[in-house]
């Protein structure tokens, strides 16, 4: 996001100021209260291009994909992870900030933040399909298999139909009882919807029966490897290469693009709540 507001980003410190710290140079976790922080390790490093504003990352069948953003700026990239060369690239109208990005089926789904509108392209081609319409700011969006999950900066993660994006149901992120807001990119994998929150360098581990957090990962470390970043060059970009069960991770302006192997999610799945009444269709002419 370009969320310039000063005050939301002072809450967010707040917000996770109670949060244990890794070490900086491996993810092993400390101890706190609430959601365990669990470890990680860096596989691999590659080159990233440091004036891509990054807002969304996709890796499939060996490709990834990009959504950048910034008004006149923005972007769709499919990029050569290994060298961080952009071997396609897809400008969006200067009216459009990108953000977040999902592939199904051979289809890419791009958000954008106050358009209210999702950009659909071929995967293969970068042509435009299609557009769909999205009742609130986008953010992040991932698909679990069943449908989509969209953040808008709320503590509120969306689900959307895959064919219509008719709007299915919500659930509140909380952990031990405290939404968590901000939630911005997000990667579905293993299970779990996998979030970032904005303005830090935090991913939590979410439940998406019910929204619980089941863990954490603090990236803060990443940031430190690379060191004179500057303050918007914050943790923005989270893929998973099932195949090789590697996230691949990155930010706004980040140089580098990171290959880590993360530690399985413990087994503490909440019990499973009511499901979350549907919620009718928004038209396009609605508030």
């Amino acid at each position: 996001m370009a969320k310039t507001s000063f005050a939301r980003a002072v809450s967010v410190v707040f917000l996770v100021a109670g949060l244990a710290t890794v070490s900086a140079a491996t993810g092993v976790p400390s101890a706190r209260a609430g959601a365990p922080v669990i470890g990680w390790r860096v596989a691999a490093v590659h080159p990233h291009d440091p004036g891509a504003f990054t807002q969304g990352l996709v890796f499939r069948d060996g490709a990834l994909f990009e959504s950048t953003g910034r008004y006149g700026q923005s972007s769709l990239r499919r990029v050569d992870a290994a060298t961080g060369r952009v071997l396609a690239r897809r400008n969006l109208p200067a009216s459009f900030f990108g953000e977040g990005l999902e592939e199904v089926a051979g289809r890419l789904f791009q958000l954008t933040w106050r358009e209210h509108a999702v950009l659909v392209y071929d995967a293969a081609t970068f042509d435009a399909v299609g557009q769909k319409y999205l009742p609130t700011e986008g953010w992040g969006i991932c698909h679990d298999g069943a449908s989509f999950v969209v953040s808008d900066g709320t503590s509120v993660l969306t689900r959307y139909d895959t064919a219509t994006f008719a709007r299915l149901g919500r659930v509140r992120v909380a952990d031990d009882g405290v939404p968590v807001d901000n939630i911005n990119e997000l990667e579905c994998a293993h299970g779990h919807i996998y979030a970032n929150v904005w303005m830090t360098d935090r991913v939590a581990v979410i439940d998406p029966a019910n929204g619980r957090v089941l863990a954490w990962l603090d990236l803060s470390g990443l940031r430190v490897q690379m060191g004179g970043l500057p303050l918007e060059a914050i943790t923005n970009g989270l893929a998973h290469d099932p195949r090789r069960n590697r996230f691949f991770v990155t930010g706004k302006l980040w140089p580098r693009l990171f290959e880590l192997v993360v530690d399985p999610v413990p087994d503490g799945r909440a019990v499973p709540v009511p499901p979350v009444s549907p919620v009718s269709p928004v038209s396009k002419d609605a508030p």
